[in-house]
């Protein structure tokens, strides 16, 4: 991840979260370091160790981040993925945005590397989608990653995506990826999204980059991929589920892009525990704060 702009992301999160100030962390003493850790309460894949380190240095500088786990890593119920010292009032107010980041994130790489498992096939790359949460694409795309899938375009900037409603209003696919070929240089690839095989044919003679074969069942996907030359790059998305993923298996498709990767997925159980210090006597209480999964 970009470091600048999740340093970005946090300033604006901290901001909405702590207001003019943390209430409940003035109650805390700051006597001196305090360790904590954050640990897993369900199984999943980790994603967003880099959320943990820059969360708490901008916060406070001198609380100090040991990462125990890294991005990609299966964790399980009692793992240790971080231990942290410093502050105990500054560890407290940065609590609730790391971890709701964490458990967002690790939710996606768990869906995601659950898609790759229910497919089966390593000659099919699973890929995310533009469906995800404003202001957070850079952290879910790189969820995905992390689950072991592969990033589709990042924004309307980085690629040309040629959709039913485009087709519709420039006429035609040929139409519609001539006026792309000769607006834009060599390096902008253009997709073009079908529906049958009279449109995948027009869109093979426009001479597309990638061509996306839309809400069609496995059979199609596999006759259409036999059709197209194999410079073209080709891609199923639409009405595919981890329920039936595994029926796209073997089809010669080189991607499938998912939006539930990123739209459905369900937050892991992540948790941080202060670490009571017998030193500070009867009012050192266990503080814990965990967000209940959600089931997928």
């Amino acid at each position: 991840m970009q470091r600048i702009a999740l340093r970005k992301m946090l300033e604006h999160f901290y901001m909405e979260d702590i207001g003019s100030g943390d209430l409940s962390a003035q109650l805390i003493s700051d006597s001196g370091p305090q360790r904590a850790i954050i640990h897993a309460k369900q199984h999943g894949i980790l994603a967003g160790v880099d959320v943990i380190r820059e969360a708490f240095a901008l916060l406070d500088p001198e609380i100090r981040v040991t990462l125990l786990k890294q991005d990609g890593d299966a964790i399980a119920p009692g793992d240790t993925i971080a231990a942290l010292e410093g502050s105990p009032s500054n560890l407290l107010t940065g609590e609730r945005v790391a971890l709701n980041l964490l458990q967002r994130m690790s939710g996606i790489a768990t869906a995601t590397r659950r898609a790759i498992e229910a497919l089966n096939d390593p000659s099919i790359r699973i890929c995310d989608t533009r469906k995800t949460t404003p202001g957070l694409r850079m952290l879910e795309k790189h969820a995905v990653t992390a689950g072991g899938g592969y990033n589709h375009r990042f924004g309307l900037y980085d690629g040309i995506m040629i959709k039913d409603n485009h087709i519709a209003a420039e006429g035609s696919i040929a139409a519609a990826v001539a006026k792309a070929q000769a607006r834009h240089g060599h390096m902008v690839k253009i997709e073009v999204e079908i529906e049958d095989e009279e449109q995948l044919q027009e869109a093979i003679a426009a001479g597309a980059d990638i061509i996306m074969f839309d809400n069609c069942d496995p059979d199609t996907v596999t006759r259409f991929a036999r059709i197209t030359p194999p410079s073209i790059i080709t891609e199923a998305s639409g009405g595919i589920d981890l329920n039936t993923l595994h029926t796209y298996r073997d089809s010669g498709v080189h991607y499938i892009s998912l939006g539930f990767l990123t739209h459905s997925a369900a937050s892991l159980d992540i948790s941080m525990d202060i670490i009571p210090d017998p030193e500070r006597g009867p009012t050192a209480e266990r503080q814990e704060t965990s967000c209940p999964s959600l089931t997928n």
